[in-house]
């Protein structure tokens, strides 16, 4: 898979870590930056992540920043975007096999490299059910997403 990964200043060492990590597994990443820890804006980095990922330049997106919170905010208002921020093994399996996710978020103060690493491989090989109530609440979402799409273009 083409992996988008994107952090800001509170999640560039973390970055920086986990990319070879998702390289062995045989993945190739797409980095959109931050390149070092001074103090940048987050949506800058989440947009570019979630762009690749929209536009198919990218399989599925990973950003990070202090907390996660940010980021899973800012990548949460672009449309076909389903981002999760995830800091337990459990909700990285159950946000892939559930929700579908296609960006992932993480918050390098909250959670170590050896977690944030199984996060990532478990979220990474993990399967979407595809179970008819799981597809099911996606619809609902995706027509919620649609009629504030189109109501923000009527006004």
């Amino acid at each position: 898979m083409k992996i988008a990964i994107g952090a800001d200043h509170g999640g560039y060492s973390l970055k920086e870590i986990v990319v070879p990590y998702i390289q062995s597994l045989g993945h190739e990443i797409i980095d959109l930056g931050c390149d070092c820890n001074v103090s940048v804006d987050y949506p800058d980095y989440a947009m570019p992540v979630c762009d690749h990922v929209v536009k198919g330049e990218a399989d599925r997106g990973i950003l990070i920043c202090g907390t996660g919170i940010g980021m899973s905010i800012a990548a949460n208002k672009v449309a076909g975007i389903r981002c999760a921020l995830v800091h337990d093994l459990f909700s990285a399996q159950a946000t892939r096999e559930h929700n579908d996710t296609n960006v992932l978020a993480m918050g390098e103060r909250v959670i170590g490299p050896g977690v944030a690493q199984e996060i990532i491989r478990i979220w990474l090989e993990t399967p979407f059910s595809n179970s008819e109530r799981h597809v099911g609440r996606l619809n609902k979402v995706k027509a919620i997403e649609d009629k504030y799409a189109h109501a923000s273009k009527t006004e």
